[in-house]
């Protein structure tokens, strides 16, 4: 067994007889960081709304600035990395991240709303520098044909972090902030509530500047090894040609709607389980404060189906054509929100957990699809699909303004027929794996 492991991973991290599995060891654990950065980031929007006595819409601000980083980065990452190297836009992704993660003091000391939201963004400018290398990086350690199968590889371990980020953001900060309800907050005056307000912004600081360390560590880590060039050649067209070709691959073109979907379905069921759950268990007696808590250990457990499902779905595709394998778990994941909608109680929890099993292939998946056939284009390729990414900034507010809208209908809750938003968002996803599946297998047959 070990043999046939070893045996495997040669074959996926070897190119030209030249092996990349130190250089994929550390470009992987950049992986993890932004995972971490990622889901410690979910709890938060309910957090920040409690502490700012904000509503949902309001705190789901958090998940805009956050994922506006992306998009707005992409493409100056990709020039950047055409002009240098993968090996220098993952430094700048680097110390982009640090810097972002480190502004989170100054943002207390000032006590306001808005520079914790320039914070997340100057960090999540980083982390679209460092997808924006890394992904494609990643995807030039060997052969295309094992591409999507070192992606998703690679891609299994930012669960791994993003469980880690889950459980900080519950022990470090959902646990240790104050107990006092929502309602009993909006009732404070002025001097009581500045005072409760330095108190939990001291609670939800300290990660982050944890995590800025993390990275000037793993900066250093990587600035001192001699990392190898895979896809580090200079194109010689600029970005309006390469644009115009990969314009007219209809793969890559759809896979950026894909991506743009698939991302805004997976940060709206991770941000909203804490809403979805919250009610349900008060519903059953618990206080807010209890019912925040039990919710994020649903999402922690959510996270570790996302987890475990990487790796299984990896050993999958080396017998399933990725766009079928696809299209089922697309299908799946949007017949369990079917559920997530029409249970009023914990089964709907337990549907909307289930989602995340399906949700693990699909990133990764939907990344290398797309990639297919792009030759020299791969930087501006890579950039268009993070800028894809914006999805988490465009759907999480749409869902967040059906859950203030306090809308019912036939008995279902608001914050129930919010998920009617990431339905839309699977139908999407579950359409391109088809079509892929059909271009590649039977087109080309």
């Amino acid at each position: 067994m070990k043999l046939n492991i070893n045996l495997q991973a040669k074959k996926i991290l070897t190119k030209d007889g030249v092996s990349f599995l130190v250089p994929f060891i550390l470009i992987t654990s950049c992986f993890a960081l932004w995972g971490f950065a990622n889901d410690m980031t979910g709890p938060i929007v309910k957090a920040c709304s409690k502490i700012f006595r904000m509503s949902v819409t309001e705190g789901a601000l958090v998940q805009v600035a956050f994922y506006l980083g992306y998009f707005v980065m992409a493409f100056p990452a990709a020039l950047f990395i055409q002009r240098h190297s993968f090996k220098a836009g993952v430094l700048v992704g680097l110390t982009l991240f640090a810097i972002g993660s480190l502004l989170f003091l100054p943002a207390k000391l000032l006590g306001m709303y808005y520079p914790f939201l320039l914070a997340y963004f100057i960090l999540t400018c980083g982390l679209s520098f460092l997808e924006t290398s890394c992904n494609p990086y990643i995807y030039c350690m060997g052969t295309e044909d094992t591409a999507t199968q070192r992606l998703n590889l690679a891609q299994a371990f930012n669960p791994i972090g993003a469980l880690l980020g889950m459980w900080v953001a519950m022990e470090f900060v959902q646990v240790r902030m104050s107990p006092m309800p929502t309602e009993e907050r909006m009732m404070l005056g002025d001097a009581q509530f500045n005072a409760l307000k330095e108190s939990d912004l001291s609670v939800l600081i300290g990660p982050y500047l944890g995590l800025g360390i993390a990275c000037l560590i793993i900066l250093a880590l990587i600035r001192l090894k001699k990392m190898p060039k895979a896809g580090d050649t200079r194109a010689k067209k600029g970005i309006r040609q390469a644009m115009r070709e990969l314009m007219k691959k209809k793969g890559y073109r759809e896979g950026v709607l894909a991506q743009f979907f698939y991302v805004g379905a997976q940060v709206s069921c991770w941000t909203f389980i804490i809403q979805y759950g919250t009610r349900v268990f008060q519903l059953e007696g618990m206080t807010e404060k209890a019912a925040e808590i039990t919710s994020q250990k649903y999402n922690i457990m959510a996270m570790v189906f996302f987890c475990v499902s990487r790796f299984v779905c990896t050993w999958l595709l080396k017998y399933i054509s990725p766009g079928r394998l696809l299209a089922v778990l697309a299908i799946l994941a949007g017949s369990l929100i079917g559920g997530v909608i029409l249970f009023p109680d914990r089964n709907g929890i337990y549907c909307l957990v289930a989602v995340s099993a399906c949700m693990s292939l699909m990133f990764p998946t939907i990344y290398g699809i797309a990639l297919r056939g792009v030759a020299e284009n791969v930087k501006f390729a890579g950039a268009g699909l993070i800028m894809a990414i914006l999805g988490g900034s465009v759907f999480p507010p749409l869902q967040a303004l059906i859950i203030d809208s306090k809308l019912s209908l036939m008995g279902l809750s608001s914050v129930n027929l919010s998920f009617v938003v990431p339905l839309v968002c699977f139908i999407v996803v579950a359409v391109y794996g088809h079509r892929s599946y059909v271009r590649q297998n039977i087109l080309e047959a």
